[in-house]
């Protein structure tokens, strides 16, 4: 499986973790969902649990910052400077939601929203790396951002990170992969929802989990109490469905091994 136990390169989406109202049942649906090993949540933590694959850090899970706010899952992208990024949010017009701080010796991260909206994490690796285990069943292969502001999004996320783009269109369709500084692949995309006329009123990043075997997956997560919002579906990067957890967080699975 692939393994990582360097810090990722700057820019590059590094880490997942889900806030919930009650951390341990969700600890118990992804565990049955991926076969996680879930770990942690003491006092020391402030009950952050750690998913573990063969051993290996996969996501986070831990209590929501505030009672109200909805669950969900945070994409967070790599930095070598945490305090400076955010300084980087600020003066292309996004604003801090939880400003920098120590994660104990693991790293230092901070939360932010986007000029549109939509929150978003940074981690400056120190102790922890973020994920070792990615792109295999259960560990998480892409991230994107949904949003009706696609350019504006364009516009931040290249000013703060030094993103290139590679823009897709289709009827009702337009996307932008997008490619940190230095590197030949793209790590994660944007989606333009106005497109098809369906911007939420929220926008928000969406992590996808590889799932193998997905059509079985969808029938086994909805036993364990999830929605599907989207059904499985053939596309160019595999065969994909989107659904809500039953604390109501959005992820998606996505099997490539379909890819045509």
């Amino acid at each position: 499986m692939p393994v990582r136990n360097e810090a990722w390169p700057p820019g590059t989406p590094c880490w997942v973790d889900c806030q919930v109202d009650d951390p341990a049942k969700a600890g118990e649906f992804y565990s049955e969902l991926f076969g996680w090993d879930v770990q942690g949540g003491g006092e020391e933590s402030g009950g952050y649990l750690m998913a573990l694959r063969d051993g290996e850090a996969v996501a986070g899970i831990g209590p929501k910052p505030e009672t109200g706010v909805p669950s969900v899952w945070t994409t967070y992208f790599a930095v070598t400077d945490a305090d400076a990024c955010a300084g980087q949010v600020a003066a292309a017009g996004g604003r801090m939601l939880v400003p920098p701080f120590d994660v104990m010796e693991f790293g230092r991260m901070f939360v932010a929203a986007d000029a549109a909206g939509a929150p978003f994490a940074v981690w400056e690796a120190r102790a922890h790396n973020g994920a070792a285990v990615h792109n295999e069943h259960g560990g998480y292969v892409w991230n994107d951002l949904h949003t009706g502001e696609f350019e504006a999004a364009k516009t931040f996320y290249g000013d703060v990170f030094g993103f290139t783009f590679t823009e897709f269109g289709t009827d009702g369709m337009r996307y932008a992969s997008f490619t940190p500084p230095g590197q030949r692949d793209s790590v994660g995309g944007i989606n333009d929802d106005s497109a098809n006329g369906h911007a939420p009123d929220r926008p928000y990043w969406l992590t996808w989990f590889q799932f193998d075997g997905i059509d079985g997956g969808l029938t086994r997560a909805a036993e364990l109490g999830a929605t599907v919002l989207m059904e499985a579906q053939d596309s160019p990067f595999g065969r994909m469905a989107i659904l809500a957890a039953p604390q109501g967080e959005l992820f998606g699975l996505l099997d490539p091994d379909t890819t045509d």
